[in-house]
């Protein structure tokens, strides 16, 4: 009888948050696949269980920590949970996030607060639990899921954008804090868009009926990725092309992009139709679509798609003449 081959993930563990839908549910099932044992933490435990389910489905032995990260004593119970599962930490994905949408006025101080308490402590609680234990096994790698946004502002998403600015400058940080450690890895991963369940959660105080404009990803490809960096990690990583045009356009010209992006914003949020202003995600769980997949096109008149459309062609084409060879990008 022929020896089979060991998966890749075999007998590690990784810790995922936000791990309910979307994109982290789709790493769940990414490193399920792979072989390993998993920590699946959200915050709705319904939810966390249906992805618990699926993965062991799969062949993963799971456990599920209903988790709120933005509380440091919620994360230091989840890396608790996690050494008696197994006794170590392999791998340990930052993702939970929320955002909301609309003028930075208008959103209420308590849903702007828990942004920055989820995007940004959130990520931080989990660094400053996990990396001691990290450092007494010498190895581990914390990879962290922060969006394009951590580059270039969220037009009418103000309170998005200073958390994911905020967890850069965390991530570049940390990775000078271990370089002392060759076999400790901090990695920062920056996607465009993607077609995940999020956008329908998001806290919409803007107007628009919310949904992923283009371009954007399956949210399974940057599972994928982050499954690849994982395994063989670097410290930043642009898992799709978007990312790479987007940032490179925004370091050139970076006032044009300010300015026309909220221009386009204001332009949609005058002509959309209007929807009901909603906290979403932000102060509760998560509810209804709790899948991987998402909406992907803004409910808006077409004549505003059109204009829209053209500038973003423009700027993506100007991104790419920019981007050069001396950047790759890192495909999944």
């Amino acid at each position: 009888m022929k020896n089979q081959r060991r998966p890749p993930f075999f007998g590690e563990t990784v810790v995922i948050t936000g791990a309910s839908s979307g994109v982290g549910k789709a790493t769940a099932e990414a490193f399920a696949e792979q072989g390993a044992d998993l920590v699946l933490a959200a915050r709705g435990e319904d939810a966390l269980k249906e992805t618990a389910e699926l993965c062991r489905k799969l062949g993963a032995t799971v456990i599920a920590v209903p988790t709120d990260t933005s509380v440091a004593e919620d994360v230091q119970n989840l890396v608790k949970q996690a050494l008696e599962f197994s006794g170590k930490i392999d791998y340990w994905v930052n993702n939970a996030g929320v955002l909301a949408f609309g003028k930075f006025e208008e959103i209420p101080v308590d849903v702007t607060d828990q942004i920055v308490k989820t995007n940004l402590l959130g990520y931080m609680h989990a660094a400053h639990a996990v990396l001691p234990v990290f450092k007494k096994q010498k190895k581990g790698v914390l990879l962290n899921n922060i969006s394009i946004g951590g580059w270039m502002p969220a037009p009418y998403g103000t309170a998005y954008t200073a958390s994911k600015f905020g967890v850069r400058g965390m991530v570049e940080t940390l990775q000078g804090e271990v370089s002392d450690f060759p076999d400790i890895h901090i990695c920062a991963l920056y996607p465009g868009f993607q077609k995940s369940s999020g956008i329908e959660h998001a806290a919409n105080y803007s107007g628009i009926k919310l949904s992923t404009p283009p371009p954007s990803f399956d949210p399974r490809k940057l599972a994928s990725a982050i499954v690849k960096t994982a395994k063989n990690p670097k410290e930043v990583i642009y898992p799709d092309w978007s990312a790479i045009v987007f940032k490179n356009l925004y370091e050139m010209v970076p006032g044009i992009i300010r300015y026309v992006s909220s221009a386009g914003m204001r332009m949609v949020m005058k002509n959309a139709n209007k929807d009901n202003k909603t906290g979403g995600n932000v102060l509760e769980p998560s509810e209804g679509n709790m899948g991987i997949d998402g909406k992907t096109l803004f409910s808006f008149p077409k004549k505003t798609l059109l204009w829209a459309g053209a500038g973003l062609i423009g700027a993506m084409a100007a991104g790419l003449l920019l981007s050069g060879k001396s950047n790759k990008i890192e495909s999944s």
